[in-house]
């Protein structure tokens, strides 16, 4: 599917970039056929499903994005850093090959469907053929838009030093991540400011000031990649509240103790994302504070029961490269073995100096993986629960059959 979706997005690109495209995109999807892992051929066919009930491909942001003139012009850059190995590189064939899991697009819109349209709207405001407003299609755009800002604007890296010329080609690919990544946010901003929905502005608005303050959890190495804070000796049960406006973490009894760590980093940096876009979009629709609230439920669990499952993913299959250093395996190994930590201290200038490795090895024979299971289950199970409140639907089934998935 991978190869499929590339030559159809080839094909759209005009004729001058394509051969520039190919040359840069082509090994991968050839290897991403044949790194397919167990369950990917389930996943792809529940979210080919489910765009056929939105009917709404969300591959890859939205086409209209994707022939953009800016678009263009910065995929016809980017070939420029080929051989540099900055992160924009991966990053880009990523988002147009696919990834492991389905777009948060895509989700707000399943939601919006599941969660039918309230009174009070004319057919005009209406998407007959799909079933939601077009506020609330605008508004799942909005949230690839800003997803997508966020990962390539943490491509950028930390260039010490006062000459720039000696590293002048990664200089260039920041230049291109910043800049990219500033388009789609402004884009998004301009979508926003369609909806005429002050309501909705200040919602979203705490989705961008979570995924900030994720970027400045610590501890974090030289390129502000996050690492694990030291495991604590005692620690108790801390759940991570679904609103984040009550006052300031007592973050000393959160860092070290893995579940509420793992929970708060990733719900900050994305699931905060997916969990309010899901409130929003059935706030678009005149549903009740409770409904909104099952909404958002659903969002922040499914997003955290698939970042588990990524996660365990890393160690079921061979990997020698650099990982995650705060996926869940490895942080609740790290709570079982205190003294391995020195093992990840090793990357606190860079977190290549790691023995992956060893890591990886040392992580898959320790009862870190059982134990992300069992995080994974969890927040599986929630999701389940919140889909309750909504009506049995074409669009609530693929939501559920995305959530078998794990």
């Amino acid at each position: 599917m991978c190869t499929q979706l590339f030559n159809q997005l080839n094909k759209t690109l005009p004729k001058t970039l394509q051969n520039s495209v190919t040359s840069f995109l082509y090994p991968v999807s050839k290897k991403c056929v044949a790194t397919q892992y167990r369950g990917e051929i389930i996943c792809k066919k529940a979210v080919s499903e489910a765009e056929k009930i939105v009917g709404y491909p969300t591959s890859f942001l939205n086409l209209r994005w994707l022939l953009n003139d800016e678009v263009a012009n910065i995929v016809y850059y980017i070939r420029k850093l080929i051989g540099t190995n900055h992160p924009l590189l991966a990053t880009a064939r990523n988002l147009i090959l696919g990834d492991r899991t389905p777009t948060w697009g895509l989700i707000v819109l399943l939601i919006s469907k599941a969660g039918e349209i309230g009174k009070g709207f004319t057919d005009v405001d209406k998407d007959i053929t799909a079933g939601i407003l077009h506020t609330q299609r605008v508004l799942a755009e909005i949230s690839e838009m800003i997803r997508t800002s966020n990962i390539l604007h943490n491509s950028v890296l930390n260039i010490y030093t006062k000459d720039l010329r000696e590293y002048s080609d990664l200089n260039f690919g920041n230049m291109l991540s910043l800049l990219a990544g500033d388009y789609l946010l402004s884009s998004s901003f301009r979508e926003m400011s369609i909806l005429k929905n002050q309501e909705i502005n200040e919602l979203i608005s705490t989705v961008l000031r979570d995924m900030v303050e994720a970027e400045f959890i610590q501890p974090r190495d030289k390129q502000n990649r996050p690492m694990p804070a030291k495991p604590l000796v005692e620690f108790g049960k801390i759940e991570i509240p679904i609103e984040l406006d009550d006052g300031p973490f007592k973050v000393n009894e959160i860092l070290g103790n893995a579940k509420a760590e793992w929970t708060l980093r990733h719900f900050l940096a994305q699931a905060s994302l997916l969990a309010k876009f899901c409130q929003a979009t059935l706030k678009l629709a005149n549903h009740d504070e409770e409904y909104q609230k099952c909404g958002n439920l659903f969002g922040r669990h499914m997003a955290l029961a698939w970042q588990a499952h990524y996660d365990i993913g890393i160690f079921e299959e061979e990997q020698k490269g650099p990982f995650s250093l705060i996926s869940a395996p490895l942080m609740f190994h790290l709570q079982h073995d205190p003294d391995f930590y020195s093992e990840i201290l090793k990357g606190a200038e860079d977190v290549h100096d790691c023995d992956f490795e060893r890591i990886h090895e040392t992580v898959r024979r320790g009862p870190g993986i059982a134990k992300a299971m069992q995080l994974k289950e969890e927040h599986v199970s929630k999701s389940f629960q919140a889909l309750q409140r909504f009506k049995d639907s074409e669009a609530k089934k693929a939501l559920e059959n995305i959530v078998k998935v794990l």
